[in-house]
C-alpha cells in the first residue's frame, strides 16, 4: 500500500518542501518588485514588463540547462555544491515562479485607480503608507499570483529533473516519481502519485483561499 510506504511520504514531503520554499522566496522577492513596477511611470517599464512576460513563458528545461552548467564542477556556482540537491531544485523553481509573482502583482497594482494614491497623499500619508494601501487594494491579485506560482512550481518536472537528478530518497519529487513509475510500466503507482499531486495542489489552494478570507479571487 503506497499510503503506508515511507518512501511515498518522503516524496510527498520533499515535493511540498521544495515547492513551498520556492514560492515563499519568489513571493518575498516578487511582490515588492511587482508593486514597484505597477506604480512606476518610468520609460523602461515597458521593457521590463516584456522581460517579465517572456520569463512567464520560459521553457523549464532551459532554466534547468543553464543552472546545470552554472552549478557543475566547471561552472561559476560550483562552490555551492548544490548540483543534484534539493537546494538546486528550489533555485530552479524560484526562477520559474518569480516572473509569475512579479507579473500578476504588477498588473493588479497598475489597475488600482490613480486617484487613490492622490487622495492618500492629500491626507498626509507617507510613500510607504501609500504603497501599503495600494497593495491592500490589489491583494486579490497577490493571492492569485501566489496560487499561480505554486501551481507552476508543484507541477514542474523538466528543470528539477536536470538539476536534481531524481535520486531516490534524496531528490525525487512527485512529478519525477511519476515519470519513473510510468517508464517502469507501473501505471497504478503513477496514477496514485498523480492523485497525490492533485490533492496536494488542492489543499494548498484551499489554504490560500482561507487566508484570503474564504473568497476565491475573481
Amino acid at each position: 500500500m503506497p499510503f503506508v510506504d515511507v518512501e511515498f511520504w518522503s516524496v510527498v514531503w520533499l515535493s511540498l518542501r521544495v515547492s513551498g520554499t520556492a514560492v515563499l522566496v519568489a513571493a518575498l522577492l516578487g511582490i515588492p518588485c511587482g508593486v514597484w513596477l505597477g506604480l512606476s511611470r518610468s520609460g523602461g517599464k515597458r521593457w521590463l514588463s516584456a522581460l517579465i512576460h517572456t520569463g512567464m513563458a520560459l521553457p523549464p528545461v532551459v532554466i534547468g540547462l543553464v543552472l546545470y552548467i552554472m552549478l557543475s564542477r566547471s561552472g561559476p556556482l560550483a562552490f555551492l555544491g548544490w548540483l543534484f540537491t534539493p537546494e538546486a531544485m528550489i533555485l530552479a523553481q524560484t526562477l520559474l515562479t518569480l516572473p509569475f509573482v512579479v507579473g500578476i502583482t504588477m498588473s493588479f497594482v497598475a489597475s488600482v485607480p490613480a486617484e487613490l494614491s492622490l487622495q492618500l497623499r492629500s491626507l498626509g500619508a507617507s510613500p510607504w503608507q501609500v504603497r501599503w494601501s495600494i497593495l491592500r487594494e490589489a491583494r486579490t491579485g497577490v493571492v492569485l499570483a501566489v496560487a499561480a506560482a505554486f501551481g507552476r512550481s508543484i507541477s514542474e518536472v523538466g528543470a528539477v529533473l536536470i538539476v536534481g537528478g531524481n535520486i531516490q530518497g534524496q531528490t525525487r519529487v512527485l512529478t519525477t516519481a511519476i515519470v519513473v513509475e510510468t517508464s517502469k510500466g507501473d501505471f497504478g503507482m503513477a496514477l496514485t502519485l498523480g492523485g497525490a499531486l492533485l490533492l496536494l495542489a488542492l489543499l494548498v489552494n484551499l489554504a490560500i483561499l482561507r487566508l484570503h478570507g474564504g473568497r476565491w479571487p475573481t
